[in-house]
């Protein structure tokens, strides 16, 4: 299946930052020394489908190359500039294809760990016995940067621009690429929602963002 993703540094700092608390995770059921369990399973599995999916983010690559003419990574997209009917320059959103087990992954591991801090919640004096004064705020913090990233992926696609970016993806196209008035209207819906899910909740933070895409 595909999903529409932007060249957001907003989205791909918040995919990456789950890196380390998943791995975190993973290290603390596997040094508990017990057998292996369904929630370590989980993570695990979780971890896997994150670094597939890392993979296939628009131009993930070049986040971290000191040569601006990097090459793309094998399977990332090829880079386009995108624009408007009336041929202002657009943030790009690109076409990956992902597989429902990887989504499923990650939406279970992201179950798992909002079932956790439900838990933690109900129970009298157990956010007190947390190791570290600050980790029911960080766990917390976690679930709501998970569930922002999975909402993005999962964000109903307009079918329209869809096919129009699956079609640049597949041909590899390069150099500019110009959306009709019609498609261009899908575009600036579906890339608030993505400010929204991202952003709601601090203005500012908010303001910043949308301002990307104008």
């Amino acid at each position: 299946m595909y999903v529409l993703v932007p060249d957001d540094p907003v989205f791909f700092a918040k995919f990456e930052s789950l890196e380390e608390p998943l791995l975190r995770h993973l290290y603390l059921l596997h040094s508990a020394g017990l057998e292996e369990s369904d929630d370590e399973r989980i993570i695990a599995d979780a971890y896997d489908s994150w670094v597939q999916v890392l993979l296939k983010l628009p131009l993930w690559s070049q986040w971290h190359a000191t040569d601006t003419s990097a090459e793309p990574a094998p399977g990332e997209p090829a880079g386009y500039t995108l624009h408007s009917a009336g041929g202002t320059q657009l943030t790009t959103l690109y076409a990956i294809e992902v597989t429902a087990a990887d989504l499923g992954h990650l939406t279970a591991c992201l179950d798992l760990f909002a079932a956790a801090g439900r838990t933690r919640r109900a129970v009298p004096g157990r956010a007190d016995a947390e190791a570290g004064a600050d980790r029911p705020e960080r766990e917390d913090a976690l679930v709501d940067v998970f569930r922002r990233v999975m909402e993005v992926l999962l964000l109903p696609q307009p079918q329209r621009l869809l096919d129009t970016l699956r079609q640049v993806t597949r041909q590899g196209r390069t150099g500019a690429v110009t959306l009709p008035a019609e498609e261009e209207t899908e575009y600036r819906r579906y890339c608030e929602d993505i400010v929204t899910i991202l952003s709601s909740g601090d203005t500012f933070a908010y303001r910043s963002h949308r301002a990307l895409y104008l």
